[in-house]
């Protein structure tokens, strides 16, 4: 018997089909992959099985039996837990807390047996070999943390199907590969799990089979092992991409913009390095290792302590952002929806947002100017949105991306920082994004790129900064780097020689 099975599901919002049609199976025990660019239809139809949507036709059943109908705690208590992408925690109460939300063990008159509750919370936890204190506040807790949390809360039920929404996305290396054992694990008592994810490599390592999404159908179903990286791509976005490394490479006379020597600041010990026009310098690492800090020291958001940090050769001490943009410096923050975007404003205002000064006279907006200017960006970065008035709250996180790329290339930065360029977006939006920045690097400007996916720093970087611990561990050309060569500068052995120094 299969363990889910989906049949001709039809659901549509308004002026939209997000699934069309789609028929899927998962076996018991099988880690079943589903994938495609955003928009292609996975969250909706996800959302469908774990009881949050009704559909509108189809059927949907669960070890030969009926969900259609059933609300989110029905499908809970049959056996189906679903992990989303943005946490469903509550930061403010312990881990026991919300591993048992709105079941808690008590007794008829309803009070609360917290040490039953307690006792339940550290046998799971303990299964996922996850050492952790139920008592602990979960907003005191790391995003893997908060993930294995995620599924205990769902292994505190009867737990049949358990759906994975970009399971890695903030987590670091060892977190994944602990993420990964839970899964085998699951799987190998029966668990099924289908595992939503941007991410091909983890495609193939952990899953069995993959089901590719588009336009809300389902375009191919393959066994995981007998199929490769270019077919994915090819049913997913319908056209090829290339991920090879640029060519292209900047002029070794080009001249300086950006030059860090011992430069200190809050969880930046030692950070030394130099960014030419022109060059996409990747800053790489571990999470922890300081990438983020070094950018926002450089960018004024963090106070500078120790150190030097020149632009254009002249000594340079922002006192705050607005210093480093009237020099010539823009930066993506790696959280675009707390710290980029005005989730709920247009496309148009978006642009804008950052240069506003360039639009005003006489202290009034001029609607024209930057209407003309939101609309160069959207047609040159090939933002997929019906007008410019569209809430940025409704495009898909590719097409949020690049509107955060045109709010900050509306200043017309000479130094562009970005931080996880493409996290949690397509693979069709991250070769849009790639194609951006390298011309945006073709045409001159300087680009200090920070990323955890090393494939992407493969891709993206002239030239390789490896951060551990605070401190700059060392620098390879790309050209020559390889994922191992960056995993021992990044781990923390490499800054070993300098302490015992």
């Amino acid at each position: 018997m299969l363990r889910l099975s989906i049949r001709n599901v039809v659901k549509t919002f308004p002026g939209v089909r997000a699934v069309d049609d789609v028929s899927l199976e998962v076996e018991p025990g099988q880690v079943h992959a589903l994938i495609g660019e955003n928009g292609a239809g996975k969250s909706t139809l996800m959302h469908l099985v774990a009881g949050v949507y009704r559909p509108d036709s189809g059927e949907i059943a669960l070890d030969g039996q009926n969900m259609i109908g059933l609300n989110e705690k029905a499908t809970a208590d049959a056996g189906v837990a679903m992990v989303f992408q943005e946490r469903s925690l509550v930061g403010a109460l312990s881990v026991a807390e919300n591993i048992y939300a709105g079941r808690q063990p008590g007794n008829r008159c309803g009070v609360i047996n917290v040490r039953q509750m307690q006792e339940g919370a550290r046998a799971i936890l303990s299964e996922l070999e996850v050492d952790l204190d139920p008592r602990t506040t979960v907003a005191l807790l790391s995003p893997g943390q908060q993930q294995m949390v995620e599924i205990a809360k769902g292994l505190s039920h009867e737990l049949k199907l358990i759906i994975l929404d970009e399971p890695t996305s903030s987590l670091t290396i060892s977190e994944a590969r602990h993420l990964f054992r839970v899964i085998r694990k699951l799987a190998n008592k029966g668990v099924s799990i289908v595992y939503v994810s941007h991410r091909m490599a983890e495609i193939f390592e952990i899953s069995d089979k993959v089901t590719v999404l588009k336009d809300g159908r389902v375009t191919g179903v393959r066994d995981t092992n007998r199929t490769n990286h270019g077919e994915l791509i090819s049913l997913m976005v319908g056209r090829e991409l290339s991920f090879e490394p640029d060519k292209r490479r900047s002029d070794p006379s080009a001249k300086v913009a950006l030059r860090l020597d011992k430069l200190q600041a809050d969880r930046v010990r030692d950070a030394s390095f130099s960014l030419r026009y022109g060059e996409i310098v990747c800053l790489a690492g571990l999470l922890g290792a300081g990438r983020t800090e070094t950018c926002e020291a450089i960018f004024g958001v963090r106070p500078i302590t120790g150190g030097v940090l020149e632009i254009d050769g002249r000594p340079f001490r922002p006192e705050g952002p607005a210093d480093s943009m009237d020099a010539g410096i823009s930066m993506l923050p790696e959280d675009r929806k707390d710290g980029g975007l005005f989730m709920d404003f247009s496309v148009q205002a978006n642009v804008v947002a950052a240069n506003l000064p360039a639009f005003t006279k006489n202290g009034l907006l001029s609607e024209a100017a930057m209407k003309v200017k939101a609309s160069e960006y959207v047609q040159a970065l090939r933002v997929a949105t019906p007008d410019l008035q569209r809430e940025v709250r409704a495009l898909s996180g590719g097409n949020q991306q690049k509107v955060l790329l045109a709010k900050w290339l509306c200043r017309n930065p000479r130094i562009l920082i970005v931080d996880e360029p493409t996290r949690g977006v397509d693979v069709g939006s991250k070769a849009d994004i790639y194609r951006i920045l390298r011309d945006l690097a073709g045409q001159g400007m300087a680009l200090l790129v920070v990323s955890s996916d090393l494939p992407e720093v493969l891709a993206l970087a002239h030239r390789i900064v490896v951060m551990c611990e605070g401190r700059v561990a060392g620098e390879i050309e790309a050209s020559g780097a390889t994922e191992i060569s960056i995993l021992e500068l990044a781990s923390s052995k490499a800054s070993e020689p300098e302490k015992a120094a």
